[in-house]
Protein backbone atom coordinates (compact mmCIF):
# COMPACT_ATOMS: atom_id res chain seq x y z
CA UNK A 1 0.00 0.00 0.00
CA UNK A 2 2.64 2.35 -0.54
CA UNK A 3 0.53 4.26 -3.06
CA UNK A 4 -2.51 4.46 -0.58
CA UNK A 5 -2.27 8.16 -0.22
CA UNK A 6 -1.83 9.40 -3.80
CA UNK A 7 -5.13 7.08 -4.90
CA UNK A 8 -7.02 8.40 -2.19
CA UNK A 9 -6.26 11.88 -3.11
CA UNK A 10 -6.95 11.92 -6.93
CA UNK A 11 -11.16 12.00 -6.10
CA UNK A 12 -10.73 14.82 -3.77
CA UNK A 13 -8.22 16.33 -6.59
CA UNK A 14 -11.32 16.03 -9.29
CA UNK A 15 -13.50 17.17 -6.91
CA UNK A 16 -11.82 20.35 -6.50
CA UNK A 17 -11.31 20.57 -10.05
CA UNK A 18 -15.24 20.51 -10.61
CA UNK A 19 -15.60 23.24 -8.47
CA UNK A 20 -13.17 25.56 -9.70
CA UNK A 21 -13.87 24.79 -13.69
CA UNK A 22 -17.21 27.02 -13.63
CA UNK A 23 -15.96 29.78 -11.69
CA UNK A 24 -12.59 30.15 -13.85
CA UNK A 25 -14.34 29.57 -17.32
CA UNK A 26 -17.27 32.39 -16.37
CA UNK A 27 -20.13 30.85 -16.69
CA UNK A 28 -23.08 30.60 -13.61
CA UNK A 29 -24.72 26.91 -13.39
CA UNK A 30 -27.11 25.90 -10.83
CA UNK A 31 -24.95 24.83 -7.43
CA UNK A 32 -26.89 21.21 -7.83
CA UNK A 33 -25.86 20.76 -11.41
CA UNK A 34 -21.95 21.75 -10.38
CA UNK A 35 -21.93 19.34 -7.10
CA UNK A 36 -23.40 16.60 -8.93
CA UNK A 37 -20.94 16.34 -11.96
CA UNK A 38 -18.32 16.62 -8.90
CA UNK A 39 -19.83 13.88 -6.97
CA UNK A 40 -19.98 11.84 -10.43
CA UNK A 41 -16.63 12.66 -11.30
CA UNK A 42 -15.08 11.96 -7.89
CA UNK A 43 -16.94 8.23 -7.89
CA UNK A 44 -15.75 7.76 -11.61
CA UNK A 45 -11.98 7.98 -10.38
CA UNK A 46 -12.56 6.65 -6.89
CA UNK A 47 -14.22 3.60 -7.83
CA UNK A 48 -11.95 3.22 -10.64
CA UNK A 49 -9.07 3.52 -8.71
CA UNK A 50 -10.50 0.45 -6.54
CA UNK A 51 -10.63 -1.78 -9.13
CA UNK A 52 -7.63 -0.73 -10.49
CA UNK A 53 -5.92 -1.34 -7.01
CA UNK A 54 -7.75 -4.72 -6.74
CA UNK A 55 -6.60 -6.03 -10.36
CA UNK A 56 -2.86 -4.83 -10.40
CA UNK A 57 -2.93 -6.33 -6.49
CA UNK A 58 -4.13 -9.91 -7.46
CA UNK A 59 -2.33 -9.78 -11.53
CA UNK A 60 0.72 -8.72 -9.36
CA UNK A 61 0.98 -11.77 -7.11
CA UNK A 62 -0.18 -14.40 -9.81
CA UNK A 63 3.02 -12.55 -11.88
CA UNK A 64 4.95 -12.89 -9.28
CA UNK A 65 4.49 -16.58 -8.97
CA UNK A 66 4.79 -16.89 -12.72
CA UNK A 67 7.48 -15.36 -13.07
CA UNK A 68 9.33 -17.23 -10.40
CA UNK A 69 8.13 -20.40 -12.16
CA UNK A 70 8.93 -19.05 -15.10
CA UNK A 71 11.78 -16.41 -16.02
CA UNK A 72 11.81 -16.38 -19.67
CA UNK A 73 8.10 -15.07 -18.92
CA UNK A 74 8.33 -11.60 -17.12
CA UNK A 75 7.08 -9.78 -19.95
CA UNK A 76 3.74 -11.16 -20.95
CA UNK A 77 2.65 -11.79 -17.08
CA UNK A 78 3.96 -7.73 -16.82
CA UNK A 79 1.81 -7.15 -19.65
CA UNK A 80 -1.53 -8.36 -17.68
CA UNK A 81 -0.36 -6.44 -14.84
CA UNK A 82 -0.08 -3.12 -16.97
CA UNK A 83 -3.51 -3.85 -18.59
CA UNK A 84 -5.46 -3.59 -14.98
CA UNK A 85 -4.33 0.45 -14.63
CA UNK A 86 -6.26 0.71 -17.74
CA UNK A 87 -9.22 0.83 -15.60
CA UNK A 88 -7.97 3.63 -13.71
CA UNK A 89 -7.36 5.52 -17.11
CA UNK A 90 -10.67 5.09 -18.01
CA UNK A 91 -12.13 6.30 -14.93
CA UNK A 92 -10.21 9.50 -14.97
CA UNK A 93 -11.44 9.83 -18.96
CA UNK A 94 -14.79 9.52 -17.28
CA UNK A 95 -14.47 11.87 -14.71
CA UNK A 96 -12.94 14.38 -16.99
CA UNK A 97 -15.77 14.14 -20.07
CA UNK A 98 -18.15 14.58 -16.84
CA UNK A 99 -17.04 17.57 -15.93
CA UNK A 100 -16.05 19.15 -19.52
CA UNK A 101 -18.77 17.86 -21.49
CA UNK A 102 -22.17 17.66 -19.23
Amino acid sequence: MRYGGMVSAIPLLVLVLALSIPSAVGYAEEGASIIAKAVGAALAVGLAGLGAGFAVGTAGAAAASGIVERREAVGPLLLIVVLGEGIAIYGLLIALLVILLL
